[in-house]
């Protein structure tokens, strides 16, 4: 088996990125490591997104496109995408020659599985000691749950997120909308991107190891804090109370922040609450969270006597304020698409459709344009078998 040009050039309209002439193997699936692998296109990069012969298991997540799944769409921009089944010996061949061009290799497989398979990083580097070898794992490279599956909501739920959910006192609530998976990504990004500066000065690879766990701890960076003396069992919630919150309005509801003086002043006087400006039992955080009772009950009612978008308007910059609204909003929203962030997209099977366009902004590299995720194998023409 030979193949052509592992990595053709890029054929991306628009000017340079960053990273642009970087090549980076995606073997990861799901989120954090795909989405890892995206950022770094969003920035110029050369991205071969890598699956099995049955595809990234996002594919099949429910969806009401009938050709394809939404997750995997928004998660893998920007790639080219191939199939290669790395336990038969003519495809891990295939990858080997990959790996001998490429500069990054990121991958989510548990930490026994690369060896088994043959593309442990010790291996690779011996191929090529200039790829920044990137894992993305759920606990770790070490320790008794390092061979364990990681996935979000179970990291969520052991590092204590959704115990400091919803109302005090009630049950654990997960937090919708992968926030461990795309903060891991964040790290992928950033943590490649450093690598493959450093190589720019010694000329080697590295490893560079990412997990669920330590990046759902790393979120949590405020709280967990454990000063010697205290008692570990503390108050970490980091809600200010009070004011600050989500809070019903005659239609809809509205998140408000008013921890300033400047802000709880400018609330009372556009709310009307003139006296509670006045009351030194509000004239602190931590005197309107301790009163909260009796300041909800009239802010509650002020609030009544107009829609969330109403009072959005009203609050404008002078009282940090959202009205509370749907995903499906942002495809309109005017800063948004001032921002451009998002744009239009034609995809091999669901045909055009809109979403997210790039993470970071530029100025003198802004980047070649974005385009839709690969159907699974679209791109397996690059590779003579």
């Amino acid at each position: 088996m030979t193949a052509a040009a592992s990595f053709p050039p890029s054929d991306r309209p628009g000017p340079p990125g960053p990273l642009s002439g970087v090549r980076v193997l995606d073997l990861s699936a799901y989120i954090a490591g795909p989405y890892g692998c995206t950022l770094l296109a969003d920035q110029g990069a050369d991205v071969l997104k890598v699956e099995p012969p049955t595809g990234d298991n996002l594919r099949n997540y429910p969806s009401t496109l009938a050709e394809e799944s939404r997750a995997f769409i928004g998660v893998n921009r920007s790639k080219r995408g191939v199939v290669l089944d790395l336990k038969k010996p003519e495809d891990l061949a295939v990858l080997m020659r990959l790996v001998r061009e490429a500069d990054v290799l990121v991958h989510n497989f548990r930490p026994g599985v690369p060896r088994r398979l043959g593309i442990a990083h010790e291996q690779l580097e011996l191929l090529n000691p200039r790829l920044i070898y990137c894992a993305v794992t759920g606990y770790g490279d070490t320790g008794p749950l390092k061979d364990k599956a990681g996935y979000d909501q179970v990291l969520q739920t052991m590092t204590g997120m959704c115990a400091l959910q919803g109302q005090r006192g009630g049950p654990p609530e997960i937090l919708y909308g992968s926030v461990v998976d795309y903060y891991a990504a964040a790290l992928v990004a950033s943590g490649v991107a450093s690598a493959l500066y450093e190589r720019e000065r010694s000329g080697q690879g590295q490893y560079v190891g990412v997990s669920l766990l330590r990046s759902a701890l790393t979120m949590q960076s405020a709280r967990l804090v454990w000063a010697g003396g205290e008692p570990l069992d503390i108050g970490r919630d980091m809600r200010s109370g009070g004011v600050t919150g989500i809070h019903p309005a005659r239609d809809g509801y509205i998140y408000i922040s008013a921890n300033t003086a400047h802000f709880w002043a400018a609330l009372c006087r556009i709310t009307g609450l003139h006296d509670l400006a006045a009351d030194d039992r509000f004239d602190t955080v931590k005197k309107r969270a301790a009163n909260a009772g009796e300041l909800l009950a009239r802010l509650h009612a002020a609030l009544a006597t107009r829609t969330a978008l109403e009072w959005e308007a009203l609050f404008g910059d002078e009282v940090p304020c959202a009205a509370a609204r749907q995903v499906e909003d942002m495809f309109q929203h005017p800063q948004v698409l001032a921002e451009g962030i998002v744009g239009d997209f034609e995809h091999a099977s669901v045909g055009s459709y809109r979403g997210v366009t790039r993470s970071i902004v530029f100025g003198r590299t802004p980047g070649p344009v974005s385009f839709a995720a690969p159907t699974l194998g679209q791109h397996d023409g690059t590779l003579e078998r």
